[in-house]
């Protein structure tokens, strides 16, 4: 018995062992040597300037700030648009929730940056959008909807939102039927049933979404940088700036890893905002 499980645990790990080599190659060590990188200076002297640079230059605190609010903007958005079509996917025929989910993947099969340059025929000054509204007599002249903040939000709603569609029906697929004819014997309305059986039962897959989503958008790069244009930096932007426009590797690597640090921090403490002593049963099922 004893000899079965060494000779399957020496299988596993000689079939796990080409992925972590790979894991190793492209992924660790690169992000180690980044790391280090970010404590030298340009004559590669260790120092702790690159850091104690964003602590004190307010330009830099700006940046972080804008970053984490357009990520949580974008969470809410998802959130907002993505349930309704999550909660139709739960209640619609098999044939039916296979095409939406074909709907909304299929946009995701065309580069990002194909979908960013399609949003500016969408809502640039001269765009489908604008000129509906004058012709209606809505506005007098062209509204600014991308180069700002609203045309980053657009953008990474529109790249982020089928995460959050999907890890929200993969929650409402698993409440069982019964439970709705339960709550309305007991006298609930559809509104209570919602707020009290389906809302808490699909708080697993909100977090899920959540979390992708904005982990998701505190790194994204393409986006901000086409639909938000010189007027919306976010970090993203200013560590591939000081990289490959000024070739400051140093301060680059450390601003990544300042974002790396800040998502995972944020991350960790929604998560543990989330998952309360009520919810306690919910999530560790």
């Amino acid at each position: 018995m004893t000899q079965g499980r060494s000779r399957f645990k020496r299988t596993a790990l000689l079939l796990l062992a080409p992925a972590f080599i790979v894991l190793l190659g492209v992924f660790l060590l690169p992000m180690l040597y980044i790391l280090l990188l970010s404590f030298q200076d340009k004559h590669e002297q260790l120092t702790f300037d690159n850091y104690v640079l964003f602590v004190k230059d307010p330009y830099y605190l700006q940046i972080l700030w804008r970053t984490v609010k357009l990520s949580l903007y974008t969470v809410i958005a998802c959130f907002v648009l993505g349930y309704p079509v999550a909660m139709y996917m739960a209640q619609a025929s098999n044939k039916m929730r296979g095409l939406i989910t074909f709907l909304i993947i299929a946009p995701h099969l065309v580069s990002v940056v194909i979908r960013n340059f399609g949003w500016v025929i969408i809502l640039g000054e001269k765009g489908l959008v604008n000129n509906a509204l004058l012709k209606l007599g809505m506005i007098d002249k062209p509204i600014r909807l991308m180069y700002n903040e609203l045309g980053v939000v657009i953008g990474l709603t529109d790249s982020l939102i089928v995460y959050m569609i999907l890890a929200i029906a993969t929650s409402l697929y698993q409440i069982d039927g019964s439970l709705y004819k339960a709550a309305g014997i007991l006298g609930a309305g559809k509104v209570r049933t919602f707020f009290t059986v389906v809302v808490p039962l699909t708080l697993p897959g909100m977090l899920a979404g959540s979390t992708l989503v904005f982990s998701l958008s505190m790194s994204s790069f393409v986006t901000p940088a086409l639909m938000g244009g010189t007027s919306v930096k976010v970090l993203p932007v200013i560590a591939y700036e000081k990289i490959m426009t000024q070739l400051n590797w140093q301060v680059g690597a450390a601003l990544s890893f300042l974002l790396l640090t800040s998502t995972v921090v944020l991350v960790t403490l929604f998560t543990k905002l989330v998952e309360t002593k009520r919810y306690k049963e919910v999530f560790s099922s």
